[in-house]
């Protein structure tokens, strides 16, 4: 199953307003003909389990089918598809910290619901070959690290009752970060593919961005840039600069994300298992040209430790492809992805 090069479908049903409207008008058969023509070999379906499921567990028919739509484009067209479980009932990354809302790992009900689930979507979509499946998004929470591993157990579980040769992806904590694949419990399954997300320096990938706590609205961030340009904001937005100024590095650029990626590459290898970046992308309210600086160093890193990636995002939500901020890098990005 090829997933060398994908981009992710966030907005369609993720992250968006859950309507008949929304789903009809946001993703249709032209979008998914026109990643093919990039030269992508599958998409990033993240999927927020409303489209699925009403709030008492009750599956929601229409949405499989909505699913099921996608994926036949896919395969019509050549693709393979990571359905991605981007928000489940009880655990929202959005909702970092807040145990009121997030409470999965806390509730034994919300944990069965989380399996069954699992056995839903997989047992409905097992006869696809062109189908990966990925747990769940984001972990945050350090202290879930134990329990997202008995988690992931039982999941896997339920899915290779259904679906004994799909691929199954999975992440650490910490936003996926690569350095927390180290505290995944090595699997006992030759079909299983490590996950991270990589976004830094988050600095400049997310200036701007009204959601990262302390992000100065006024601060314009080049890429690459000295480590005096980048200490003390990066210690203003707190852990999540740490990649900064925790890297001993005397200039951010490619060698900080060559030693970024350092922890997940090593923890896939001890784990016997392949390596994918699902998410990784800049906000379109960056300076274009030092976007595609920063996207020639992420991709010469990845193709230098071959690890396979999802980019960050085809349309809309502050990262789109697509979209007209990237119109004059966008043929050069798709050549790069393409190793041309």
């Amino acid at each position: 199953m090829k997933l060398n090069r994908g981009i992710n479908l966030g907005g369609y049903l993720s992250q968006c307003e859950h309507s008949k409207e929304h789903y009809e008008s946001f993703i249709g058969r032209e979008d998914i003909s026109r990643i093919a023509g990039w030269g992508f070999d599958h998409i990033r379906l993240p999927i927020d389990y409303e489209v699925l499921e009403d709030d008492g567990g009750y599956p929601r028919q229409e949405g499989y089918s909505i699913v099921e739509r996608v994926i036949g484009w896919c395969k019509e067209l050549g693709l393979n598809v990571v359905l991605d479980l981007h928000k489940a009932y009880g655990y929202d990354f959005n909702d970092a910290g807040d145990s009121d809302k997030n409470n999965l790992f806390q509730n034994e009900k919300l944990k069965d619901r989380f399996v069954a689930l699992w056995d839903k979507i997989s047992s409905s979509f097992k006869g696809h070959e062109n189908v990966a499946f990925e747990l769940l998004n984001e972990v945050v929470e350090e202290d879930n690290a134990d329990a997202w591993n008995a988690l992931i157990r039982k999941a896997v579980g339920a899915i290779r009752k259904n679906a004994p040769e799909a691929y199954i992806i999975y992440g650490g904590i910490q936003w996926n970060s690569a350095r927390t694949l180290k505290l995944l419990e090595k699997p006992n399954d030759d079909k299983i593919i490590f996950t991270f997300h990589f976004y830094e320096p988050l600095l400049f990938t997310h200036q701007k961005a009204y959601w990262v706590p302390a992000m100065d609205p006024g601060w314009d961030i080049a890429y690459p840039g000295t480590m005096g340009e980048y200490m003390d904001k990066s210690k203003t937005i707190g852990d999540q600069g740490k990649a900064v100024y925790e890297c001993g590095l005397d200039y951010i650029g490619k060698q900080l994300i060559d030693d970024l990626v350092q922890d997940a590459i090593n923890a896939a290898k001890n784990a016997g298992v392949g390596l994918y970046c699902g998410e990784f992308g800049v906000i379109d309210r960056a300076p274009v040209e030092d976007t595609k600086r920063w996207f020639d160093d992420v991709n010469e890193v990845f193709s230098k430790y071959d690890i396979r990636y999802c980019v960050w995002n085809y349309k809309e939500k502050d990262f789109g492809i697509a979209d007209a901020h990237y119109d004059s890098i966008r043929d050069e990005l798709i050549r790069t992805w393409n190793g041309k």
